[in-house]
């Protein structure tokens, strides 16, 4: 087992730290922990630095940050989506008669996060692993959940950019391109996507919506470009599934 001093006492220091019911001292930590107390206070002072630990200094002492709960909703979240979307994917794939990948993504910020994949007979080899992150702009499961925003809120992801990322030359390079898409996917009722993350697969997705409205997350199908396929099918496929998990979301059978 590798064995990194540092490394270990934060990770003892947030555990401990989790488990009081208020902040702190430093001198309390150390002793607890049987840690130096100055390596205490140069691990309480890198922590707070990246966010995880804040310091009350009129107490002199410490608790852990708005940081950590964030994360560990954020996986929360993440778990429930993926259990409460697995026997769509399954449905998906069962049902396409195109050899398909199903996956699931969640938006984080200019990103879509993949949070489950379901991969059928000969399906494509995708790089939507879970937690692969991948530009939003460029996925037809991004493009699903932007396009539930509104403009204001979708320039709010991209400022001030010139210029989008791109993979081997494809995708939307503009603010104005992906407004152009974003209307498609509108018009149409799912988004498309076609050799832009890679050339020879294609995607489409439609967006599962929480009580709010708010574009909670994207299921997707991704198959093979020179396939025999029903891309109109396809679409229609994911926007019946991201409405039944939109249901299931809510509540309702």
């Amino acid at each position: 087992m590798p064995q990194i001093p540092a490394a270990r006492s934060t990770l003892a220091i947030l555990r401990y730290l989790a488990r009081r019911r208020g902040p702190v001292g430093a001198a309390t930590l150390a002793r607890d922990l049987g840690l130096p107390r100055s390596s205490a206070y140069q691990l309480l002072a890198v922590m707070m630095d990246e966010g995880f630990v804040v310091h009350y200094p009129e107490d002199r002492t410490y608790g852990l940050s708005g940081l950590v709960s964030e994360i560990g909703t954020s996986a929360l979240r993440s778990e429930q989506l993926g259990r409460l979307a697995r026997p769509l994917l399954d449905d998906l794939v069962a049902r396409s008669p195109t050899p398909v990948v199903a996956h699931l993504a969640v938006l984080s910020g200019a990103d879509v996060m993949y949070a489950g994949r379901a991969q059928g007979f000969r399906a494509p080899t995708t790089v939507s692993a879970v937690g692969v992150r991948l530009p939003a702009h460029l996925t037809a499961t991004g493009r699903a959940m932007l396009a539930r925003l509104p403009h204001e809120q979708v320039r709010a992801i991209y400022p001030s950019r010139d210029r989008l990322v791109r993979r081997a030359s494809a995708g939307p390079s503009t603010l104005g391109e992906l407004d152009r898409l974003l209307d498609a996917a509108r018009e149409r009722g799912w988004a498309v996507e076609e050799g832009d993350v890679t050339d020879e697969y294609a995607s489409v997705a439609a967006s599962a919506l929480d009580r709010n409205g708010y574009p909670t997350a994207a299921i997707g199908l991704t198959y093979r470009r020179d396939s025999d396929h029903d891309a109109d099918a396809l679409g229609r496929a994911v926007v019946a599934a991201a409405d039944a998990l939109t249901a299931r979301l809510a509540g309702q059978r």
